[in-house]
C-alpha cells in the first residue's frame, strides 16, 4: 500500500496566473512515451558504459555537455502546466507543489525558479536572436577538429588514429583557411593553429561571432535547451538532442580521425568532393537547426512574458 502523503502545498502563487492541469493518467502516459524515446536514443550508450567501453563520437554528448541520461529521462511539460498527483516531482529542481483549490495537489514549474532564471533566459534568447540574424557561413569544412591537433603529437581521442598521420593532417590545415566562428571549438586549437584562424575569438565576443551554419552552435541548441529545463517541454529538449547527435556524427566523420572501426565512413574534406559533401550535410543540419532555434526563441519570449506577470521587484 502506498503510504505517501502530499506535503503542504505552496499557496503563494495560487490564482496568480493561468495554469493548465494534466490529469495523472494523461501526463503519466506522455511521460512514458518520453522515456521510451530517450531509451531509443541513449540505450546503446548506456550499454557500452556498463561494459566499460568508450565511444569517441557519442560519449562527447554526455561528457562535454555534462547532462546525464537520467536527467534526460525525466519528462517536463514546461512552464504553466501542472501535473496532478505527481509526488515523484516533489523536491525536483525547479518544481513546487501547487494547491489547486479543489481536488488533489499538483506539481508545476515554480514561479520563483522562473524569476531566478531570468538572466539565463534573457542571455539565451539574445544569443539565439543574434545567431539567427547572421548569414550562414558554409566554408569552414569542419577544420576545427584538425586545428585541435595541428603540429602536436597529442590527440584528443587517444583510442583512434589520425587518417593521414600527423604530417598529413598538418598539411591539410596549411592548405586551407581556418574560418571557425565558435569560441568553444576555437579554445581547443593548438597554439600554432590559433593565429591561423580568420579572426581571434573570445568569450566576450561570442554574441558577435556565432552564426547559424556552425555545427557546434547547432549542437549547442541542446545545451541551451537544457539550461531552460524544466521551464520548457521535454519534446523540444529531445528534438535538440537528436540534432546534436546528427551534428556530432558529421563533425567526427569530417575530422582527421580514422573512425572506420566504429562504422563511420570519413567525409574527406581534404578533397573537393569531400568538401562539397560536407557543405551539403552541414546545410541540411542548419536548416533543421533554424526551426529548433526559432522554437527555443519562442519559448524564451513566452517565459520572459510570464515574468512580467509577477511583481517587477521580483522579476527584474
Amino acid at each position: 500500500m502506498n503510504d505517501w502523503r502530499p506535503p503542504a502545498c505552496d499557496e503563494k502563487y495560487r490564482g496568480t496566473e493561468e495554469i493548465r492541469l494534466l490529469a495523472a493518467s494523461e501526463w503519466r502516459a506522455r511521460a512514458q512515451e518520453h522515456r521510451d524515446r530517450v531509451e531509443t536514443l541513449v540505450g546503446p550508450y548506456l550499454q557500452r558504459r556498463a561494459a566499460g567501453s568508450k565511444h569517441p563520437v557519442i560519449d562527447f554528448l554526455f561528457t562535454y555537455y555534462g547532462h546525464k541520461p537520467a536527467q534526460l529521462r525525466r519528462w517536463h511539460p514546461g512552464y504553466g502546466v501542472a501535473l496532478e498527483n505527481a509526488g515523484e516531482y516533489d523536491g525536483a529542481r525547479g518544481y513546487h507543489c501547487r494547491d489547486t483549490g479543489s481536488g488533489p495537489p499538483a506539481w508545476t514549474a515554480d514561479p520563483a525558479y522562473l524569476i531566478r532564471r531570468r538572466e539565463t533566459i534573457a542571455f539565451v534568447a539574445n544569443l539565439l536572436r543574434t545567431t539567427a540574424s547572421r548569414p550562414a557561413r558554409l566554408s569552414c569544412f569542419g577544420l576545427h577538429e584538425w586545428a585541435m591537433v595541428y603540429r602536436s603529437q597529442e590527440v584528443r581521442h587517444q583510442q583512434v588514429p589520425l587518417r593521414l598521420g600527423h604530417a598529413g593532417t598538418d598539411a591539410v590545415v596549411e592548405s586551407m583557411s581556418l574560418r571557425c566562428t565558435h569560441f568553444d571549438a576555437f579554445r581547443f586549437f593548438t597554439p600554432d593553429a590559433v593565429p591561423r584562424n580568420d579572426e581571434p575569438l573570445t568569450r566576450e565576443t561570442q554574441l558577435l561571432r556565432e552564426q547559424p551554419a556552425c555545427l557546434h552552435a547547432n549542437m549547442d541548441l541542446y545545451k541551451w535547451a537544457f539550461k531552460l529545463v524544466p521551464l520548457i517541454d521535454s519534446e523540444l529538449l529531445l528534438d535538440c538532442f537528436e540534432l546534436a547527435c546528427t551534428a556530432r556524427e558529421l563533425d567526427m566523420r569530417a575530422s582527421p580521425y580514422d573512425l572506420s572501426e566504429y562504422g563511420y565512413d570519413p567525409v574527406r574534406i581534404e578533397t573537393p568532393s569531400g568538401r562539397a559533401d560536407y557543405v551539403r550535410q552541414q546545410s541540411d543540419i542548419a536548416d533543421h537547426a533554424e526551426t529548433l532555434r526559432d522554437r527555443l526563441r519562442t519559448a524564451c519570449r513566452e517565459l520572459l512574458t510570464r515574468l512580467t506577470e509577477h511583481a517587477p521587484s521580483e522579476a527584474l
